[in-house]
């Protein structure tokens, strides 16, 4: 008996629920124009019934461009090193910045070489280039190139830029000088963990040309090649000294036209530097 009067009570608790959840769905219904108007139907339309129209849209607007579209910046000094050996002591930087969205950047490189042994800046180059994301981990990047040293000459550049698999950071791009040679690099980084903050870096750069630049000493081919192998410990995230060692030399009829001018086709070097980015 006391069974059949719980499935009883139980019964009528349910169809309570039920008339009162159909009488809210009705007066939500008709409160909201049947249902025939689908903007009004939409999430967004909740609260422009009590604020406005206008005003969501610019709120709406405000807090997408907060969690997606907003514009950031990056400065880093990759390299900024003393290089020792071979006989000569030299003064190497590797910066770049960038300034966009997720999408759309322009970035700024530059890099530059200077001789204390000599007294003279070897090489210095700047680059602006605007910047596309093409996919989730590389962009295409066009721009311009001026050499600063060891002549002024500038180059249109088209290159790409990301992350390959495995965590390999690659940098590669062709110039075309305003004389009309062409040539290209290609950049490839790695980063070992030996721990959270020391970090064993190998690096590879290859440089190639498609013709005969006289009055660089380049011949046409694989010109040259630098091995580098640099053991970082970050004090801060954003500051890392390190120590290394950086191997260069020139390849097939560029190291040919090195040594007929007198210089060394090969050359190691200690290096220590600092690398920090903010």
């Amino acid at each position: 008996m006391k069974k059949s009067v719980n499935n009883k009570r139980a019964i009528i608790l349910s169809s309570v629920l039920a008339a009162s959840l159909a009488t809210s769905t009705a007066v939500t219904a008709q409160e909201e124009g049947g249902g025939d108007d689908k903007e009004e139907e939409s999430g967004w339309s909740m609260a422009d019934k009590y604020y406005g129209k206008e005003e969501m849209e610019r709120s709406r607007a405000s807090v997408q461009k907060a969690v997606g579209g907003m514009p950031y910046s990056l400065i880093m000094a990759d390299r900024f090193e003393l290089q020792s050996g071979g006989g000569s002591d030299n003064l190497l930087w590797d910066a770049q910045g960038y300034y966009g969205g997720d999408i759309n950047k322009l970035w700024i490189k530059t890099e530059g070489d200077y001789s204390f042994t000599e007294d003279m800046m070897e090489d210095a180059e700047v680059q602006a280039l605007w910047s596309r994301a093409v996919s989730s981990f590389f962009d295409l990047q066009a721009g311009v190139r001026y050499d600063f040293e060891p002549e002024g000459l500038a180059h249109a550049v088209i290159g790409m830029q990301g992350l390959a698999p495995y965590w390999f950071e690659v940098d590669a791009a062709a110039f075309i000088s305003e004389k009309g040679d062409i040539t290209a690099s290609l950049e490839a980084e790695y980063e070992l963990l030996l721990t959270q903050r020391l970090i064993l870096q190998p690096r590879l750069e290859l440089g190639l040309s498609l013709q005969d630049i006289n009055e660089r000493s380049i011949a046409a081919g694989l010109t040259d090649v630098n091995l580098g192998l640099r053991l970082r410990y970050e004090v801060k995230r954003e500051f890392a000294p390190y120590v290394g060692i950086d191997w260069q030399r020139s390849l097939g009829g560029t190291a040919n036209r090195v040594r007929a001018a007198g210089g060394d086709a090969s050359r190691a070097a200690f290096v220590v530097g600092i690398r920090a980015w903010y």
